[in-house]
């Protein structure tokens, strides 16, 4: 587990952060791609591995296939990033956009209607401590 953690962090995320940098620098449009890819195909397996940690870390090698599955992520041989997200991502949302933004949305306005919502509350307790600490 220890070494798995510590292979993510410098080559699945300082090691791309540090070669992004680069490509923003030197506003090379081929690597900026290239490294967007793997930031969205990253974010979505740390998203999976939220999930799948809680069931199968039993599993025999299972952090060495993450340990693999990161390095194939990485490689430039094997241009493993690029390719899942030009077969599976890039399809998958382009189909799905539409309702995806509207979710998203629907998702901002309720967050703000609840903000204000519970921020009025918040206010309305705190007016009500003050008032009885100042009567008493």
């Amino acid at each position: 587990f220890i070494v798995f953690f510590f292979f993510r962090l410098i080559f699945g995320t300082l090691y791309p952060a540090y070669y992004s940098y680069k490509a923003v620098k030197s506003k090379d449009i081929k690597e900026y791609v290239k490294w967007m890819m793997y930031w969205i195909i990253f974010a979505l397996f740390t998203t999976a591995e939220t999930f799948t940690d809680i069931f199968l870390c039993w599993f025999p090698f299972y952090y060495e296939l993450k340990i693999a599955f990161v390095a194939w992520l990485l490689s430039p041989y094997t241009k493993g990033s690029s390719l899942l997200y030009r077969k599976f991502v890039h399809p998958t949302l382009s189909s799905k956009e539409k309702e995806i933004d509207d979710c998203l949305v629907q998702a901002k306005d309720r967050s703000y209607d609840a903000l204000v919502h519970f921020g009025k509350r918040g206010l309305n307790v705190a007016a009500t401590a003050a008032v009885m600490a100042a009567s008493k």
